[in-house]
């Protein structure tokens, strides 16, 4: 489509080899209602399933035509005809169960955050690049309509300067839907703002440092912060600024993104978390700085869930056939967890925190022993 004068779209692009054999490793919710929709639509083979529940599996393997349920996770990966292996645990067993499908010399779809401990993030990246197996992490916003034309616009340089960059979310998320996360001491960032922490990476680059302040809300039953507010400082005049909260009883609810630069601006609403897991398709208005004030619309028509979710598998595809590395990799994945974690401790700490603190810790504790999971 064109917006002002800008060529953008956002369907998202496969390689032209796309019949790997998939092998998943957890068959929870989010496998059901997201990944496995969005690989039959695009056509991907899943060859087999697993879950510690074994009627899960068998259920997920029904529901969605998968050939066969392994008895284990070893089963899995020892089956040769099995070239990528999609992970979905949860996050302190995901680094041990990588570690094993890297030893079996399979490519990895990792789910976020990568690992609950950085250090260990760092560790399941490096056995990857020693093993010469693709990573990548399924930070599946970047593909988001809203973010995805976003990103076009940027590139060729309908913002000029992102001077004031803000994701402001105000919602009711049900929780109650992942207890184990309602549980969790580490909540709002380490499970949802980490998606706009890697988004907003993904269009105006890597912060020199991070300031974030965590709250909760009055009696609420989740045991982590609800409430975060997040900012983004740069070298230059670049700034990002991150305000969620999730406690939103009201009618009043809204998820919306403004970009605004020296050349223009950008405004659109994300829309999946107005109907959350349904969702409704992203809106994006472009306006330039130029007279006559004239705003544009894009016509956007693809979904966070379930259409986002062939963007990291698609592009670690063709990571596989280039010879190159998956938009969302392991590597690349490092910086957002070190937004993430800084984010932890500036709320603790009360100050400001420098990247390069995180980055370093990671590497003084990368060779620790990473567990079966």
């Amino acid at each position: 489509m064109n917006l002002a004068g800008y060529t953008v779209s956002d369907a998202i692009p496969l390689p032209p080899k796309t019949d790997y054999a998939i092998g998943v490793i957890g068959c929870g919710g989010i496998v059901n209602y997201a990944h496995l929709p969005a690989y039959t639509a695009a056509g991907f083979s899943v060859l087999a399933c697993y879950d510690q529940n074994p009627e899960t599996a068998a259920r997920t393997a029904r529901e969605h035509d998968i050939p066969r349920v392994a008895a284990s996770i070893d089963e899995l990966l020892a089956d040769p005809a099995i070239a990528i292996v999609d992970i979905a645990v949860t996050p302190w067993a995901q680094a041990g169960i990588a570690a094993r499908a890297i030893a079996a010399g399979k490519h990895l779809l990792c789910q976020k955050p990568l690992a609950d401990r950085y250090e260990d993030a760092v560790r399941v990246v490096a056995l990857a690049a020693h093993a010469g197996v693709k990573l990548a992490v399924n930070q599946q916003m970047r593909w988001d309509a809203g973010i995805r034309v976003s990103r076009q616009l940027i590139e060729q340089g309908a913002l000029g300067i992102p001077a004031d960059c803000r994701v402001e979310v105000s919602i009711r998320t049900p929780w109650h839907m992942w207890p184990w996360m309602a549980e969790s001491p580490r909540l709002e960032i380490m499970y949802h703002s980490i998606h706009y922490q890697d988004a907003m990476r993904h269009l105006f680059g890597d912060p020199d440092r991070v300031t974030s302040f965590h709250h909760r809300w009055p009696h609420q039953p989740e045991t982590g912060e609800t409430r975060t507010l997040t900012v983004f400082h740069y070298p230059d005049d670049r700034r990002v600024t991150i305000d969620v909260n999730h406690h939103n009883w009201s009618d009043d609810a809204y998820a919306r993104f403004r970009f605004l630069g020296t050349e223009g601006i950008i405004t659109g609403t994300l829309g999946l978390l107005y109907d959350y897991p349904t969702g409704r398709v992203d809106t994006l208005e472009y306006q330039p700085n130029r007279e006559p004030r004239q705003w544009f619309p894009a016509q956007l028509s693809t979904r966070w869930i379930p259409d986002a979710f062939v963007g990291p598998m698609a592009s670690l595809m063709e990571a596989i056939q280039s010879g190159g590395k998956p938009l969302t990799s392991g590597a690349d994945n490092l910086g957002t967890l070190q937004t993430v974690f800084a984010a932890y401790r500036s709320a603790a700490e009360g100050r400001t925190i420098t990247l390069t603190e995180i980055a370093g810790e990671g590497r003084e504790h990368s060779g620790d022993h990473l567990g079966d999971g």
